[in-house]
């Protein structure tokens, strides 16, 4: 997980090379740059259905081939074509790499330490998020084929230690058919809910937030120090906020991250000098960054409740953090420029809230807040 996620973000620092070099357009590296998040969305359900009937080493397989593979595109590509699919190709091998890695996880973790090995696990994802962009900027310098054939090389030998490591094969291999009594689980549900909506939030402040810094007079260097710092504090706090769930139950977690997202949504649109705003952008990443670890445990306890192969509640978890995060930022970075950017934080905030009242998790009579994580 942390080595895809490393390369997930590595094409950032890497836009105006490869603009430069292959003479795109805006339109051009906004393609380049989301079609990674098409790939997870049309990879998800299919890499939940191999996992479940082939089980996860297989697909974990299938994801470093896809890493290691794209890694040389992008390294030795010299056609945007190449590298559009290239990129696209990843999202498909992060939807196999994060679906098998997690549903294997489940599958061997004590159950009372569930929610914490699942933040430690989300924790290392986020660390990729935040080498990636170190190793694009290597790229820039060093230039891409010796970087990206390290990437690959990386891939392989993680690809060799699964391949020598023991994994059983599901007994009686679920079909496609039982995502369907799955999604009908509430908790299934809401847990995708918790996801998805963390997502539009990160979506939403990924696009309006860098703008209105950039407009308040920081840098691009100060701006990537506001993100940074908001990503690694998210991924330390991972573990812990798994060992609370484990403890405390889920809900109570997703209650407090959603007041506090809230109230930070609220507050992100209004300040007028730069390092007030950074430290709510700082904060937010915390607070909505909050929410993974509840929804990915009630997630995975509702799909334990219904016999739903965690292989495709995790291929549920990627449906809906590629849907939330494309939706939030399309729509973020749409309504900030008609509107102002107020409204799509402030219907941020009310999303938060109505989840708060609507979704359940103002009671504690589920079973999976009973139970935990």
């Amino acid at each position: 997980m942390l080595v895809d996620a490393v390369f997930f973000s590595a094409l950032t620092p890497l836009l105006p090379h490869y603009a430069e070099t292959l003479h795109l357009s805006k339109a051009g590296a906004g393609i380049l740059t989301g079609t990674f998040g098409i790939g997870t969305l049309v990879g998800a359900i299919p890499a939940g259905i191999l996992a479940a009937r082939l089980g996860p080493k297989t697909v974990a397989l299938l994801g470093l081939g896809l890493l290691a593979s794209t890694s040389l595109a992008f390294g030795f590509g010299g056609n945007v074509w190449v590298l559009d699919v290239a990129r696209f190709l990843q999202g498909v091998g992060g939807a196999c790499t994060w679906t098998s890695s997690l549903a294997w996880l489940v599958a061997v973790a004590p159950r009372e330490r569930r929610g914490e090995l699942l933040g430690t696990a989300l924790g290392a994802g986020i660390a990729g998020a935040l080498l990636g962009p170190a190793l694009g900027s290597a790229a820039a310098s060093v230039g891409t084929r010796p970087v990206f054939s390290g990437v690959a090389a990386v891939g392989v030998a993680i690809a060799a230690v699964v391949v020598a490591f023991p994994a059983a094969r599901p007994a009686e291999p679920q079909r496609a058919g039982a995502l369907l009594a799955g999604i009908r689980e509430p908790d299934v549900r809401r847990g995708m809910w918790l996801v998805a909506l963390a997502a539009i939030l990160f979506g939403t402040v990924s696009v309006l937030a860098p703008l209105r810094l950039h407009h308040l007079g920081f840098g691009a260097t100060a701006i990537g120090a506001a993100f940074l710092l908001s990503a690694a504090l998210e991924a330390a706090m991972s573990p812990a906020l798994g060992r609370i769930s484990d403890r405390r139950g889920p809900v109570p977690l997703a209650r407090a991250a959603l007041v506090a997202a809230a109230l930070v949504s609220v507050a992100l649109p209004w300040p007028g000098n730069a390092w007030p705003l950074a430290a709510l952008v700082v904060a937010g990443g915390i607070a909505f960054g909050s929410f993974w670890v509840p929804g990915m445990a009630v997630l995975a306890g509702g799909a334990d409740r219904t016999g739903l192969d965690q292989s495709f509640a995790f291929a549920l978890f990627n449906l809906a953090w590629a849907a939330g995060e494309g939706a939030g930022s399309l729509a973020g970075g749409t309504l900030g420029q008609h509107l102002g950017d107020a409204f799509p934080y402030c219907g941020g905030a009310a999303l938060c809230l109505l989840t708060l009242v609507a979704g359940g998790l103002t009671r504690a009579g589920s079973p999976a807040y009973s139970e935990g994580a």
